[in-house]
Formats: C-alpha cells, structure tokens, sequence
C-alpha cells in the first residue's frame, strides 16, 4: 500500500471510493432520498476535483500494489466552539473501503494524518463520528482521540447527532 497527497488525476476515482465508502457506511440507517441527495452533493468528480484544488482542504489516498484507491482521508481548516485545543484542523473525511477493514490500512493512514496536520503546523486534531458508529468511534479512541461534545450533521434531510472527539498533537 503507498499513502501520499491526491492529485488532480485522482478526482474521478476519489470521488467513486467517497461515495462508495459512504453509502456502505450508512445506506442502512439512510433513505435513499437522503443518500441521493447527500452523495450528490458532496462526492461528484466535479466536487472532489474542486475541493482537490482548495487551500483549506488536504486530502491523502491510500493505493494498493495495482494503484486502486482503497482509502483516503480530507483534512481541512477550523473547528467549531466546543474545540477549545490551540491551532485545530479536521478530519473531515476517513474512509477505508470495507474489503481492507482489519488489515491496517486504517492505522498507517492515521499516522499519514497526524504527520500532515503537524505539517499544517496544526496542535489540535479532531473529528466528528456518527453518535450510531461505534466500530468507528473504537478506532479513535485508540488513536487517542477523545470525546469532546456533539453536533449536527445532516445527511440530505436527516438531522443527526456526530460525536466530537479531538486529541492534541503535541509530543
């Protein structure tokens, strides 16, 4: 596996794994209509092409031996009130497709993660996960991460409930 920043030429293939990674990830709990309009508006190969070229937002890929993208991560600037640790950045997205689950893919692109905020010279790092997502929230405690409060996330029409968690990336 090789884990690196994405690139314009991964727009297409990035935007097929996000919303694959998605819809695996939730379609249960999800109308189709609030998954439609949910994928729509937020996995095109238009929109990943253009949040590939935003200042704000730093998106890593995780490519197996053939260069398939099996995951990929989004960072991206601010943090809401209850994030009270100095200089924060988001992980805004964190997806490893389901065939790689449980062979540590997700944990070396975790350590990619922390290297790329820290070069963002970022000292807090935090997220937010589906209050319902507990294999998720899991692997985020053991990456250090602890729950800070929570917030709205709306899929299409859905008002849900996103467990904050951060940790500092001071040494």
């Amino acid at each position: 596996m090789t884990i690196r920043r994405a690139v314009m030429a991964d727009a297409e293939a990035l935007a097929v794994l996000a919303e694959r990674t998605f819809r695996e990830t939730f379609a249960a709990d999800t109308t189709d209509a609030d998954m439609a309009e949910h994928c729509a508006r937020s996995y095109s190969t238009a929109i990943q092409t253009q949040e590939l070229a935003s200042d704000d937002i730093q998106t890593l890929v995780c490519a197996d031996g053939e260069g398939r993208l099996v995951a990929f991560a989004q960072l991206r600037s601010g943090a809401p009130p209850e994030i009270t640790g100095p200089a924060p950045i988001e992980i805004w997205r964190f997806y490893v497709d389901r065939v790689h689950h449980g062979q540590g893919v997700a944990q070396d692109l975790m350590a990619h993660v922390f290297d790329a905020a820290r070069e963002r010279e970022s000292k807090t790092l935090w997220l937010g996960v589906w209050e319902r997502n507990w294999r998720a929230q899991a692997f985020y405690r053991k990456a250090g991460f602890i729950d800070v409060g929570a917030h709205e996330f709306r899929v299409g029409q859905d008002a849900q409930t996103d467990r904050l968690m951060a940790r500092s990336l001071e040494r």
